[in-house]
Parts: structure tokens; sequence; C-alpha cells
């Protein structure tokens, strides 16, 4: 895809949401069944299904996809993406690019065995893997662009207001 395309793809979406800024709030859904014989969940995502299970420092067998390993997969899904749209609107030339995410979790705080052990991730790393015959000064905006408008690298460096409800 060339920067043309790309801003002409873009461009009827970006008059719509300046002339009516409430159809630019867009939903983001995931829902999980609770398997009945073990600690495990069948995420249904918008195009696939996986489940979901202990991680092995948890007590799981290392079968099942991991919720820290996922959340860090959504990360480098939307760096990645986000990565390319920002590289095709500056023009700039990818020959290959890779996104790792790296994370960091004690599982001493998720099986309750210390209190003042943080449950969850506790640090996250982002790197930015490119090949490209762009000066390093282009690629540095490419990242810092891309950490701008990544909306999961910017809903975790915030963070959010995170809320549950119980319905029976």
């Amino acid at each position: 895809m060339k920067a043309e395309d790309l801003r002409a793809l873009q461009a009827p979406l970006k008059a719509q949401y300046r002339e009516k800024p409430e159809s630019a709030r867009v939903p983001a859904r995931a829902e999980a069944q609770v398997l009945p014989d073990r600690p495990s969940a069948l995420v249904k995502g918008g195009k696939a299904e996986q489940q979901a299970g202990l991680h092995p420092a948890g007590g799981g067998d290392g079968s099942e996809a991991c919720s820290a390993d996922m959340l860090l997969e959504a990360l480098v899904a939307c760096a990645g993406v986000t990565l390319k749209a920002v590289a095709t609107a500056m023009e700039v030339e990818l020959n290959d690019a890779r996104v790792v995410a790296e994370g960091w979790w004690d599982a001493r705080g998720t099986l309750g065995l210390d209190r003042s052990v943080p449950v969850g991730l506790t640090e996250v790393t982002l790197t930015f893997h490119l090949e490209s015959p762009a000066e390093a000064k282009t690629l540095e905006k490419l990242v810092e662009l891309t950490e701008r408008f990544c909306v999961i690298y910017q809903t975790l460096k915030a963070g959010v207001p995170v809320s549950t409800r119980l319905e029976t």
C-alpha cells in the first residue's frame, strides 16, 4: 500500500469523525467461556478462539495460552499494524520489521504467597527490529509515532480505569 492509498482509505473516516466526533468512539469486546473441568477458559475474540489456562509457573502444563502472553500478543499486533501504517504514511521503506514485547511477572503474587508481591506484569519492554534504508532519525521518529498512535501501547502506558460487574 502506498501513502496516497492509505490517505484515500482513511480520508472519509477522518471527515466523518470531524463532523460527528461521537461516531469515532469504537467498542472493543472479548468474551471467555469458563470451562467446567479445569481452570481454563475459551476466549472468543473477533476472529478466532483460543484456550487459555494456567501458566506453568502457576500450575499449568503449558498446553494452553497464558493470559500475560496474550496481552503481549495484543501489544505487538497493535504496534506492528501501527508501525506499518505510520511507515506507509511517512513513506519509509521497511525491508524487514519485527516487534517483540517482553514482560515480567512474579508468580508469588498470583498464587497468594506474598501480599507484598504485585499481581500482574510489573514491566514490559517493546523492541522494534527494523531493517530500512531510512536514516536513524527517521526510524526514531517512526517508532515515536508508532508509540503515539498504538491503542494498546497507550492503554498500557497510561493505565485505564477497570471495573467489574456481576450479573446473575
